[in-house]
């Protein structure tokens, strides 16, 4: 999909307002291709339940990966969120496991009624994964899910997953598949860049991991900011300034004695970063579950603003809204 005019001028590269479907990665960052997609399908070929639906977002959901793989076990359910969901449920009843894809934006605000009566209250074994989250579309807000986590957060019996890059996301396949009950999993997809590897890190369902140290600030992060907060840290070593990565993959259910016992530790700036809203997101889980145990550190966020955002090429919207490395790295500066 090409883009659809001219936003602003970077350096000598001019960028152009971003496609539904453009790239989080960074000049000459190393990338994956499709890493949900080709991970369900390895999963598949030995998983003979497995199915696959979408609302006519395979292309862009990676989900056609599988859908060449396994014609017969895909679902096209064209654009009719709420009957996906349904049909999803059914399937599970029949004892299928379905991996359900569109945009974040559909499943939240779409089909929250029906994913909450249907899927979530009957404990059903679906798997919701959802690409565009938060601010990864240049499309304005009807495209930007900057919300879902706050919609979907308070769903009983629904585990919230929100991967950083390709590493984790082919991970979080299999284990999803193996975690019973209901899922949601925010999608990066496309060319998805490879973070986590450099960090020997393992996905685990419910666990938080520590990715640096840091004496200076702690920054508890989830998804595609972890992402950013690695590197933003980077730099601001360079100034002598130490910060601890941890990250979170899992929303919901948190892991509370990580959090707890990493925000107790030397008195430092805790700052949750996030590529959602301010309101209701991972910012305000960490913020409540510390008030509640009685830690009371310094406390920030770098969250996306309560606000329908622009519409423009990603790095400007990331630059203005706070998600960019430089960003990051100069408001932890500015509150130390």
């Amino acid at each position: 999909m090409s883009g659809s005019g001219s936003e602003a001028s970077h350096g000598t590269r001019r960028l152009t307002t971003s496609a539904m479907i453009a790239s989080i990665a960074a000049p000459g960052q190393r990338t994956a291709p499709a890493p949900f997609g080709r991970a369900l399908v390895e999963l598949a070929r030995s998983r003979p339940e497995i199915v696959g639906l979408t609302a006519d977002l395979a292309k862009y959901t990676d989900l056609h990966v599988f859908a060449q793989a396994f014609p017969d076990r895909f679902y096209q359910m064209g654009m009719s969120e709420q009957l996906l969901m349904m049909a999803a449920a059914g399937l599970a009843r029949e004892g299928a496991l379905p991996f359900v894809t569109t945009y974040a934006v559909f499943a939240s605000r779409r089909a929250y009624d029906f994913i909450s009566m249907a899927i979530a209250e009957e404990g059903l074994n679906v798997k919701i994964v959802c690409a565009l989250p938060g601010l990864t579309s240049g499309y304005g807000p009807s495209h930007q899910a900057t919300e879902d986590i706050a919609i979907l957060r308070g769903m009983p019996q629904l585990t919230i997953i929100d991967p950083c890059d390709a590493h984790e996301i082919a991970a979080a396949v299999p284990a999803v598949a193996a975690h019973p009950g209901p899922v949601y999993m925010r999608l990066l997809r496309g060319n998805v860049p490879h973070v986590l590897d450099g960090y020997d890190y393992r996905f685990e369902i419910g666990k938080a991991t520590s990715l640096r140290n840091g004496k200076d600030v702690l920054v508890i992060a989830t998804g595609l900011a972890t992402m950013r907060a690695l590197e933003a840290a980077e730099a601001l070593d360079a100034d002598g300034i130490g910060v601890e990565v941890l990250h979170i993959a899992t929303i919901k259910p948190l892991d509370e004695a990580a959090i707890l016992a990493a925000a107790a530790k030397d008195r430092r700036l805790v700052v949750v970063a996030e590529n959602h809203t301010v309101i209701g997101g991972l910012g305000e889980a960490v913020a409540g579950l510390l008030l509640r145990e009685g830690i009371t550190p310094r406390f920030r966020q770098i969250a996306l603003p309560d606000a329908f955002l622009d519409a423009g090429a990603l790095p400007t919207l990331h630059e203005r809204y706070g998600l960019s490395v430089s960003s990051m790295a100069q408001r932890i500066k500015k509150w130390l």
